[in-house]
């Protein structure tokens, strides 16, 4: 195993079993509830949209290390975004997992990620969070369209 990939593995693993973001909130505007069922990964994903920025966001469920560990790290670099710059950063992570290079500038832990490419079947693991944030954005601007300040 070279260097490299031996990091990412902590990296990876450090996220498993220290998430960040992981729980509830009261106040989330947003929740949406996904599942994986090649491998029964479930995530829940609540995000705090105010003024087009995610002010807030946690997730809970269950998975294995690299749904759970990417939820964790897509979280800690989404969170005080605007939902355009999150929205782009699921962009990126879907380029990642087809094995495209891609910089995500100040937040490297999602480069741990890339090697998931190589397994078709763990990209679903990967993503599972990304695509509850697409989903979450979208209701998040859908629940404020047609409303006047």
């Amino acid at each position: 195993m070279s260097q490299l990939d031996d990091l990412y593995r902590r990296v990876i693993m450090d996220h498993y079993k220290s998430p960040r973001n992981r729980g509830t909130m009261e106040d989330g505007s947003v929740t949406v509830n996904l599942n994986n069922p090649t491998c029964g990964d479930r995530i829940s994903l609540q995000l705090q949209i105010v003024d087009d920025i995610v002010k807030d966001v946690k997730f809970s469920g269950e998975g294995c290390s690299i749904s759970m560990s990417s939820a964790s790290m897509m979280t800690e670099a989404i969170k005080g975004k605007q939902t355009k710059e999150a929205l782009e950063m699921a962009e990126k992570f879907s380029s990642l997992m087809k094995g495209e290079s891609v910089d995500f500038g100040d937040y490297e832990d999602i480069d741990a990620l890339s090697g998931v490419n190589k397994f078709p079947a763990r990209i679903k693991c990967a993503t599972l969070a990304w695509n509850a944030l697409r989903k979450g954005v979208e209701q998040g601007r859908g629940q404020h369209e047609g409303v006047e300040e």
